[in-house]
């Protein structure tokens, strides 16, 4: 690209956006992985997600009022998910009691060599994001009453959270496997298999159908919310489209 500083600029501020819009982590973490060099099929992907963000300036995470203090994770991880250099995309989605907390969408550091070594990877994510929500509820005086279930569509994953054998498929996780087990042991988490029809954090790591792309992001409540803000939704809707717009003219 010839100004590259323009590129970078636009997809700072969409990681800043993900905040309050979830659903669109992994494509921002895509475009994120050019920030080096990008070219110009970068920044198509970029506009293209602005012209989704246009189409749906009325969305954003909707947060309920709750009682419960359970936590929900869910996690997923896309094997060799990347052409290049064949490492896999890991993602987690927190839910405490039906509200979205906490996510991710993170290239993994190394290569798997089997898909249940890149969903354990997932799972061991998940479950160190899931342990330190729990202490900070605990020192906020609102400790956990029950077990946090992590949720894996992989079987191979869910078995090596229990089984305490060592072999040679899981010497290269073997960090990972201990952190895990040793949750597990304690009573703190408990992994358990989910059909991939209901794992939603497969937003995170792979592209979507649209009809399971909406089902899940409404099951993430994002949702329009049709509450006034400060500034007024109209005029701040008004605002952003009319920004968006100047973005995908020029």
């Amino acid at each position: 690209m010839a100004d590259p500083t323009f590129y970078r600029s636009l997809v700072g501020a969409l990681q800043y956006l993900t905040f309050t819009r979830p659903t669109i982590t992994y494509a921002v973490q895509q475009v994120c992985l050019h920030m080096h060099d990008p070219r110009e099929p970068h920044l198509t992907a970029v506009k293209r997600i602005l012209r989704y963000l246009q189409g749906t300036t009325d969305l954003g995470l909707f947060l309920s009022c709750t009682a419960s203090s359970a936590l929900t994770v869910y996690t997923d991880a896309d094997w060799a998910g990347c052409p290049d250099t064949r490492r896999s995309t890991s993602g987690y989605a927190v839910f405490l009691g039906d509200n979205l907390v906490s996510w991710s969408s993170k290239r993994q550091h190394t290569v798997s060599r089997s898909s249940a070594e890149a969903e354990y990877r997932a799972v061991a994510n998940g479950v160190a994001e899931a342990s330190w929500l729990r202490q900070l509820l605990q020192e906020l005086h609102h400790p956990p009453t029950r077990t946090t279930l992590v949720y894996c569509d992989n079987v191979s994953a869910v078995y090596l959270s229990s089984n305490p054998v060592q072999h040679q498929r899981t010497k290269h996780i073997e960090i990972d496997l201990h952190f895990v087990r040793e949750r597990v042991a304690a009573g703190a988490v408990r992994v358990l298999h989910v059909p991939t029809s209901s794992q939603f954090a497969d937003l995170f790591t792979k592209g979507l159908p649209s009809s399971v792309f909406m089902d899940f992001r409404s099951s993430m409540n994002v949702r329009s919310t049709g509450v006034p803000t400060a500034g007024g939704v109209k005029q701040t809707g008004r605002l952003a489209v009319q920004v968006l717009q100047l973005v995908l003219v020029s």
